[in-house]
């Protein structure tokens, strides 16, 4: 995970420790793609005291990016979770306006989710101590329920 971050020329890049306590504290909220056993792509997220999936990083090695990994891991998470509660899940995240990415990710899933998807103040740029541009909260919240894709027989 510490790894594609870094790679990524777009995300915060937190310390190896951060990714390592990620993976052992949150694993039923965040997801991590694999090939081969290496990693080629991750989601990690946490549950906000809400009930939100809180959505902190969205990763794919370069490799691998634009073939739907990310929006995959996604709908895996929230199909999983929402199982588990019984209920439509809402995630949040907070988006720089410049990653036109992450933005275009979150705008597209729920847009194939039936999602509504709204955007208000997150964190302003005042609240970082380094040259950070604000990350406004979007929200994506369930209209209906979303059915899973059945397997044919």
């Amino acid at each position: 995970m510490w790894r594609i971050a870094r790679d990524s020329g777009v995300l915060d890049l937190n310390s190896s420790y951060a990714y390592l306590l990620w993976c052992t504290d949150f694993p039923s909220t965040s997801a991590v793609a694999r090939v081969d056993g290496e990693p080629i792509g991750f989601v990690a997220g946490y549950l906000r005291p809400s009930g939100s999936l809180m959505i902190w990083q969205v990763g794919v090695d370069e490799a691998y990016r634009g073939f739907g990994l990310a929006a995959s891991m996604l709908g895996w998470l929230a199909d999983s979770l929402a199982t588990l509660q019984g209920e439509p899940l809402v995630m949040e995240t907070t988006v720089t306006q410049s990653n036109t990415a992450s933005r275009a990710l979150f705008a597209g899933f729920a847009r194939r989710r039936d999602m509504e998807l709204t955007e208000s103040p997150g964190f302003g740029e005042d609240l970082f101590p380094d040259a950070h541009e604000a990350e406004p909260l979007l929200r994506l919240i369930p209209l209906k329920p979303h059915q899973a894709p059945r397997e044919s027989a």
